[in-house]
C-alpha cells in the first residue's frame, strides 16, 4: 500500500486522530505534549501515530496534508491543524463540540 493510501485507510478507521511525535502517554516535544492534553481535556476516546516511528509516513503526511509540522489532528478526515491552532479552539470549547460531534458520528 502506497503511503497516501496509508494515511486515507487511518484518516477513514479513525474518526479523531492525532499524528504526533511520541504517544500520549510519553510526548517527545512539547507541542505534541499540549496538543494531546487538549485533545484528552475533551474526554473522548481518539486514535494516535508516533510519527518518529516512520519516516515514510512522516514525510507523507507532510505533503498529503500541505502542513509542514507536527503535531496535526484530522477529525471526520479532515485536519484541524497543529498546537497553536488546537488549543486556540480548546480555548474556545470548538474543539470540545467538534470532537463529540465526531464520536457521536462514529457511534451512529
Amino acid at each position: 500500500m502506497d503511503i497516501n493510501e496509508t494515511i486515507k485507510s487511518q484518516l477513514e478507521e479513525n474518526p479523531i486522530i492525532l499524528y504526533m511525535k511520541g504517544t500520549p502517554q510519553a510526548p517527545q516535544c512539547g507541542f505534541s505534549a499540549r496538543t494531546v492534553q487538549a485533545v484528552m481535556a475533551c474526554g473522548e476516546r481518539f486514535a494516535f501515530v508516533n510519527i518518529l516511528e516512520n519516516q515514510e509516513l512522516r514525510e507523507g503526511l507532510k505533503v498529503y496534508s500541505s502542513w509542514p509540522t507536527f503535531p496535526q489532528l484530522y477529525i471526520d478526515g479532515e485536519l484541524v491543524g497543529g498546537c497553536d491552532i488546537v488549543l486556540e479552539m480548546a480555548e474556545s470549547g470548538e474543539l470540545a463540540k467538534m470532537i463529540k460531534g465526531a464520536s457521536k458520528s462514529a457511534e451512529a
